[in-house]
């Protein structure tokens, strides 16, 4: 295997499937096979996960709430998402374990490094929610800074689309997608990626980024044997 250890950034939209919010089973059932077939392959998988199929702090400040109180409550979204995906793996037998940057007892342990390495070297799946805990940081910082507390070898950025573009594919048809990019070119380009904080914290940690359609089946266990999917971000 190319990665044995890797952290998989899911966004709440992905889990909406064809309906407008909320969480299409079916979609979760699919993700949750996927995520299967690395824990079989003996790869340690982690994963972040979006909560803007259920609520965004953004939301919040266009209808006048602040932003501190929109984000967190945006933290819980992604709870309700982390949980909805325990139960899909759980379901088809891969043990997992959920873990909160915010305290929450009854539902999920503590974000401790330790255990969650330990957990991996175990081969359960470790979720990660509740984003960094913090107001005004996305799911993408978390999920980065989760791969480096981790050690991950890289993270497994799954999208709708099959990597990075000069343009938004699904609106320009002449747009091209690139199979590898340096972090410079990435900077040069504009491109948009994840969020400043996120990819900034990859480039400075030498942590590789692939994007990728998450959606074509078999696309993760070719990643981590090392075909050339998507879209490969490194130094």
């Amino acid at each position: 295997m190319k990665y044995r250890r890797v952290l998989l950034k899911l966004s709440g939209e992905s889990l909406m499937g064809e309906k407008q919010f909320g969480i299409d089973n079916d979609r979760l059932r699919v993700y949750a096979l996927e995520v299967q077939k690395l824990v079989e392959m003996d790869v340690e998988c982690a994963i972040v996960i979006g909560g803007g199929n259920i609520f965004r702090g953004v939301q919040a400040v266009e209808g006048g709430m602040e932003r501190t109180q929109g984000d967190y409550m945006g933290m819980l979204a992604t709870m309700i998402n982390a949980m909805a995906l325990q139960s899909a793996l759980e379901h088809i037998g891969v043990d997992t374990r959920l873990q909160s940057a915010i305290e929450m007892k009854a539902i999920a342990e503590p974000v401790i490094r330790r255990r969650a390495m330990r957990h991996l070297e175990k081969g359960r799946v470790v979720i990660f929610g509740a984003g960094t805990g913090n107001p005004f940081f996305t799911t993408d910082s978390a999920a980065s800074l989760r791969a480096i507390e981790i050690e991950a070898d890289v993270i497994l950025k799954g999208t709708r689309v099959d990597g990075i573009y000069t343009a938004d594919p699904e609106k320009d048809p002449n747009a091209t997608r690139f199979s590898k990019l340096s972090f410079d070119e990435v900077f040069k380009r504009g491109l948009r990626v994840m969020d400043m904080t996120a990819f900034t914290l990859c480039n400075e940690n030498n942590l590789p980024i692939i994007v990728f359609d998450i959606n074509e089946p078999g696309n993760l266990e070719r990643i981590v044997r090392g075909e050339e999917i998507g879209t490969l971000v490194e130094v």
